[in-house]
């Protein structure tokens, strides 16, 4: 682009590069639109070299990312100018400024065609530049057979002919109905004996766009395309300028094998011989070299002959020598070259015969497992999976479970599926298969799916052989004095169904696995205490003779939750203490589970589904995770519901992987409220009140203040509504006697009370008491509101309306229009957290209570940390993730001044109250915390989240905070709500009945981190 003779443009880029702001450059550039807007509207004064300069400049201010929204048909009309500089400049501005729909098109369809079908060969390439570039249908249609006539034309010279071939490509690409190919086998065929590479090179390109659709009619370019391998292989007439690092043409050797992976086989032996003689060529001669560029070209050409050798399915000696050379890439050092040599022995696998070879190299397989390079690593993991048989499937599954201890959370789900996949296809024994799943369980329990132990629960039920054993096998593990859910979800079933078959070995009674079972239940979700009730059951049922002791016990457990808030735990709990007392009924009711029928194994109709076969996929997965700045490293997929039947069938089961909660359902006390006979939520008390009717009406929900003085309020989430949600300003009375009624207690305080416990009062006044009962699981959270009535007379025109913020997605049950005398109403309400966010929910709550209309807006805990699980992490993990994330947006540090001084110990207990987990012994300087947690959301399933603060014994009121997580939006949003937290949180001595300190405003994110103020400890050196 020649600027010399455009005084004025250049003058403009030198405007735009002096701005020293964008701002500056907007309105320099907002003038010069201006301008160009004026002279237009006087186009018949413009000359064409004016013309010319302001398109030019339109051009400029479109690739600076400026809408430009007129001029378009000043630039079209250039296309039409007699002399080259204007229609240069209308053809680039054109292709560049219109898409393919634009009506200006259609004005310049004609002058175009003249241009191709001129005889001007620099107005020809400018032309199907054009047409190549912008690919409308309607220059398909009316230029598609001029094209073709220059392609094929002998007149024209190569360089018109290769861009007519490009541009041909491009309309059939976008337009194969509309573009006629018929009858071009023959045509194409010529074009293959063509001499001028650059014309063969587009030609080929060509090719490969027709066969892959229909290979049929092209069947005479095959024996073309071996003879154009074979001058490329011998290296006969290949001009200098076509030889890149010694290589012939290797964009064309690429393409001409892709073309010929598009037909099904090659059946002449003189043709099958040439093409293999030049593919034993290319092995041959295909070496690791320093030169980066060579190596580049050359594997190139290798991988895609190792491809075409795979689609002729070659002889035994070609195949061989194949694998042998990918061995030797799989040793290398260069990453990339190891990479391609995995991607490619994997696809060797769809050989069979092969397999025993590629086993000699599983040494060099697995220590490609532990390669830092992720990439690497994946495709390490699909090799050993493809190449495990029943000869080598022991070594293979026991270094996926070693594996499995330092494996990135990005593929322990990955690695755990594929590891228990292998265990059942392979299994020499089926003891063995239980010990590989159990110890899957124990060194992986987040990363198990519920398919997993699903499976192994059948495999135990139908194999009586196989019982005593496994029950064994689990009791040993119920020892450790820490599990994993989902390891006490396959003990308690196995040991409830099994446990009688081991009861006479020492510490194995009914009685001793009861209490080894029972001492996980504090730690478990409700979905898991479904399964424990029913192990109770069960042992209670094979106690021989009867332990009246144990009886006791579990039918205590029984009647605490009958009435629990959860509709399939209480159902049990009622079922099963019913059927308990009916002595020897219960054996034949609660009798050993059936056997399973056969079918195909869930576990490999998953990894099917999910299973990626190409490095083009591979690729594209890749590219897009890095475009979205992401982190692979530290998101965990989580389950969904397992389909087919579950393992455990007593009652309508919903048998869902939840995570382990700090809250379960003995946080919740038993409401008397809930009927026994059909467990509805919502009751009317008809009984004379007593007389404190709060403590009858919400009982467990009247809960004051923190369990212990290491727990703390939190502060208000800010939303754009909040200035209408705190104190009594949010009461709005209507009629005359306005502002009659007032609240009692303290809004805000109460909010913040239930942002870190589940239950209590969310608002009251004389007329009605709100409280709340929640439970929350990953992303779904369910609430109910309970509303009492705390006077002898109906409320009446009660309405709840949700205002969620975006990112919540929230559903409440109806709630009635009137409330009885002294009742209370339960009223559910679902919650779905779709992505990180700190803005908060409000509840638009109204009724009318004789002349009083009182409306009042409440927020609700459904705030950012009930989306929060604590985990607590190793050394071994946290320092490969940690070192895995790169700076911004992924990893943010800010310093952190105005914090309350806190002792440690007790910021801690501040931090767990949040479910955040302080990680004690990975920070070697005592003064600072490193802390761990996993928030959920439908947008980003379970996500890791990493938290360091560095204090300052000097100076307690300020701090340096590093927050990282694999998603920008997390990390920022759980800084932001760490930093409102260590800035507005009362000291330990505070209770939750003193009033809160005022909510500060939030603060917006900034262009970058606030530079780190600490001189700097051991760990900052380390991470």
């Amino acid at each position: 682009m020649a600027l010399s003779g455009m005084r004025g443009l250049s003058v403009f880029i030198s405007d735009i590069r002096n701005c020293q702001n964008k701002e500056q450059e907007r309105l320099r550039v907002d003038k010069e639109l201006g301008n160009i807007r004026t002279r237009f509207k006087n186009e018949k004064a413009l000359t064409p070299y004016e013309k010319k300069k302001y398109v030019w400049k339109m051009l400029y201010i479109y690739m600076l990312g400026y809408d430009v929204d007129f001029g378009h048909m000043e630039a079209v009309s250039l296309i039409s100018a007699p002399k080259y500089p204007e229609k240069q400049v209308g053809y680039i501005v054109t292709s560049s400024l219109l898409n393919e729909n634009h009506d200006f098109l259609r004005l310049a369809i004609n002058t175009v065609r003249n241009d191709i079908i001129g005889r001007n060969e620099t107005f020809q390439c400018l032309a199907l530049t054009m047409v190549g570039n912008i690919g409308g249908r309607e220059f398909a249609e009316s230029l598609a057979p001029d094209v073709q006539k220059l392609l094929i034309s002998s007149s024209c010279r190569p360089l018109v002919r290769k861009k007519a071939a490009l541009c041909l490509l491009r309309l059939y690409r976008k337009n194969p109905d509309v573009v006629n190919v018929d009858g071009w086998a023959d045509r194409m065929a010529q074009l293959l004996d063509e001499r001028d590479l650059g014309v063969l090179t587009s030609s080929m390109s060509l090719l490969v766009a027709l066969v892959s659709n229909n290979h049929e009619a092209y069947w005479s370019c095959l024996p073309k395309c071996v003879k154009i391998l074979e001058r490329l292989a011998r290296n006969q007439d290949i001009p200098q300028e076509y030889t890149y690092y010694g290589i012939p043409s290797p964009w064309l050797q690429v393409k001409t094998m892709r073309a010929l992976q598009y037909f099904p086989t090659v059946e002449d032996p003189n043709t099958r011989r040439s093409l293999f003689e030049v593919l034993q060529r290319i092995l041959m001669g295909t070496d690791v070299v320093k030169n980066v560029n060579k190596n580049n070209a050359s594997h190139a050409v290798l991988f895609e002959a190792l491809a075409l050798v795979m689609h002729l399915d070659a002889e035994k000696e070609m195949m061989t020598q194949c694998v042998s050379l990918l061995g030797k890439f799989i040793s290398v050092r260069e990453p990339n070259i190891r990479y391609l040599g995995l991607e490619n022995m994997t696809r060797m696998l769809m050989v069979t015969d092969v397999q025993d070879i590629i086993k000699k190299h599983q040494a060099q397989i697995i220590t490609s497992l532990k390669d830092p390079d992720i990439s690497i690593r994946r495709r390490a993991l699909d090799l050993l999976y493809g190449m495990c048989d029943i000869s080598n499937a022991k070594d293979i599954v026991e270094e996926l479970l070693q594996y499995l201890k330092t494996a990135e959370f990005a593929m322990r789900e990955e690695l755990s599926l594929k590891a228990a996949i292998l265990a059942e296809k392979f299994a020499p024994d089926l003891s063995w298969y239980v010990d590989v799943i159990l110890q899957l369980i124990d060194k992986a329990g987040d990363f198990v799916s519920d398919d997993i132990w699903f499976r192994v629960v059948q495999f135990v039920t139908n194999n009586e052989d196989l019982q005593p054993y496994a029950a064994a096998k689990a009791r040993e593990y119920l020892d450790k004095p820490a599990i994993h859910e989902t390891m006490v979800k396959v003990s308690a079933y196995i040991l409830g169904e099994f446990g009688h078959l081991i009861a006479r070995r020492p510490g194995c009674s009914p009685k001793e696995l009861f209490n080894l079972i029972h001492e996980k239940l504090p730690t478990v979700s409700t979905y898991t205490v479904s399964i424990l009730l029913s192990t109770y059951a069960k042992i209670l049922m094979h106690s021989h003779p009867p332990d009246p002791e144990l009886q006791n016990q579990i039918w205590s457990i029984f009647k605490k939750y009958e009435s629990s808030i959860e509709v399939e735990i209480q159902q049990r709990a009622v079922e099963y203490y019913a059927l308990s007392r009916k002595g020897e009924a219960l054996m034949d009711i609660l009798a050993e589970m059936p056997k399973f029928p056969e079918r195909q194994s869930a576990l490999i109709k998953k990894a099917e589904d999910t299973e990626v076969d190409t490095a083009e996929q591979s690729a594209i997965k890749l590219r897009a995770q890095q475009q979205a700045q992401t982190s692979n490293a530290l998101v965990v997929q989580d389950q969904r519901p397992a389909n087919g039947a579950p393992p455990l069938s007593v009652g309508q089961l919903n048998l869902v992987k939840m995570p382990s909660m700090s809250s379960n359902v003995d946080d919740y006390p038993a409401d008397p409220r809930l009927s026994q006979e059909n467990g509805a939520l919502a009751t009317v008390n008809s009984q004379p009140p007593p007389a404190d009717i709060l403590s009858d009406l919400l009982g467990p929900l009247a809960i004051e203040g923190p369990p212990s003085s290491s727990v703390h309020p939190q502060p208000s989430p800010t939303s754009e509504l909040e200035g209408t949600a705190v104190e009594s300003t949010a009461i709005v009375p209507a009629g005359v006697q306005a502002n009659s009624v007032q609240p009692i207690g303290n809004i805000s305080e109460r909010f913040q009370a239930l942002c870190v416990k589940d239950s209590g009062v969310l608002y009251e006044d004389p007329y009605i008491q709100i409280g709340v009962k929640a439970e929350w699981r990953a992303h779904h959270g369910h609430m109910v509101l309970f509303l009492g009535n705390k006077n002898t007379a109906p409320l009446v025109s009660v309405q709840a309306i949700m205002l969620p913020p975006t990112h919540l997605k929230m559903e409440l049950s109806l709630v009635p229009e009137t409330i009885p005398p002294r009742a209370q109403v339960q009223c559910p309400l679902e919650v779905i957290n779709l992505r990180p966010s700190r803005d908060v929910s409000v509840l638009d709550f109204s009724y009318k209570f004789g002349n009083d209309m009182v409306n009042v807006k409440l927020r609700l805990p459904a705030v950012l940390n009930k989306f929060l699980q604590p985990i607590s992490i190793s050394a071994e993990e946290f320092f490969p993730q940690w070192r895995s994330l790169p700076g911004p947006p992924l990893k943010l540090q800010e310093v952190v001044r105005g914090v309350r001084p806190l002792p440690l110990i007790e910021m801690a207990n501040l931090f767990n109250s949040f479910h955040v987990t302080v990680c004690p012994g990975l920070d070697p300087n005592p003064n600072n915390l490193v802390a761990s947690t996993t928030f959920y959301s439908e947008s980003t399933r379970a996500m890791l989240c990493l938290i360091r603060i560095e204090t300052d014994p000097a100076d307690r009121t300020q701090l340096r905070m590093t927050v990282a997580s694999g998603d920008p939006t997390v990390t920022f949003e759980l800084k932001e709500f760490i930093k409102e937290q260590l800035i507005i949180i009362p000291t330990a001595t505070r209770v939750l009945t003193q009033p809160p300190p005022p909510t500060p405003p939030v603060v917006q994110p900034t262009s970058a981190p606030a530079a780190p103020t600490d001189p700097g400890a051991l760990l900052a050196a380390l991470l």
